[in-house]
């Protein structure tokens, strides 16, 4: 009993066995409760931070949600990982030697049988961006891929503070600027039928707690903000107004609910005033009764 509270993770007695290339393997899982995580301040982009504790050191929840075949690198949330689409099989494990490839760079000596680390957690969340290419709609693949994107941003911002000198924070800047991308494209296909996004079941995009579809409009607005082509002014200004549009519809429902938290609408709230702020910066006239009609 001492011996396992100490430990931090352990594997699945169960072995699990790759749907492309049928090797057997053991996913790793984090151990709760025994002070292991000392929850801390959210942040803007809604990530909770976990205090470091005496016993355990930092700790990352993060790194153990995606499930990775260590022989294939097929990687995807649980849920997905032992159904995926019988059509792209094949596909999928013919770009197995590719997604090794493309990983090399970034990190050139990664093994999924071992207890993870940070550079483990962040290859993966890349490695489902990539596999989730090649699932239909009914998966929600795009959602999937923008929450990959956005987690693996905060991991590697995780690996800047470690190693400030092996540019981590670039592939970090990079992985928002994917986030922002698929956080467009999911919103703009759930409103126009296309694509919805209940085959992800909670949208997070932490861990802790799950903001559902007004996190996903609100981190819309912020992703648009902070990472969005700022080249063409035309298409700054529509984007952001689209991006205003949806963040006002947040706060412009009622009060504070369950499904509707107030950190969630006091960010909401404070993001508007700043697209408006940044609209009004780029020459757009922000008229009080359009302000205030949006705000109802």
């Amino acid at each position: 009993m001492e011996e396992q509270g100490k430990k931090l993770t352990f594997f699945q007695k169960t072995p699990i066995k790759c749907p492309l290339c049928e090797t057997d393997f053991y996913r790793e899982e984090l151990l709760t409760g025994g002070g292991r995580m000392i929850a801390g301040p959210l942040t803007r982009d809604l990530r909770r931070i976990y205090e470091p504790s005496k016993k355990f050191g930092e700790i990352f929840p993060l790194i153990y949600t995606i499930t990775v075949c260590p022989a294939c690198f097929f990687a995807t949330f649980p849920q997905d990982f032992l159904s995926p689409p019988e059509k792209n099989k094949g596909a999928l494990l013919e770009q197995s030697e590719k997604r090794k490839e493309n990983l090399k760079p970034l990190f050139p000596e990664l093994d999924f049988t071992r207890p993870r680390t940070l550079k483990e957690g962040t290859a993966s969340y890349i490695l489902a961006v990539f596999c989730y290419d090649f699932f239909t709609k009914e998966y929600s693949p795009t959602i999937k891929q923008g929450i990959c994107c956005l987690r693996g941003a905060w991991c590697c911002n995780d690996l800047h503070r470690k190693f400030p000198n092996e540019n981590y924070d670039y592939l970090a800047a990079n992985l928002y600027r994917k986030a922002r991308f698929f956080y467009t494209q999911a919103v703009e296909k759930e409103q126009r039928g296309l694509e919805p996004m209940s085959g992800m079941k909670v949208l997070g995009p932490d861990l802790d707690k799950d903001y559902g579809y007004d996190g996903v409009l609100y981190l819309n607005g912020l992703l648009e903000l902070l990472y969005g082509p700022r080249q063409e002014k035309e298409k700054r200004i529509q984007t952001l107004t689209t991006a205003k549009r949806y963040v006002a519809k947040i706060f412009g429902m009622g009060k504070a609910s369950k499904q509707k938290p107030s950190a969630l609408l006091d960010q909401a709230r404070e993001l508007y005033e700043e697209i408006n702020r940044e609209l009004e910066q780029i020459g757009v006239q922000i008229e009080p009764e359009e302000e205030a009609a949006e705000n109802e």
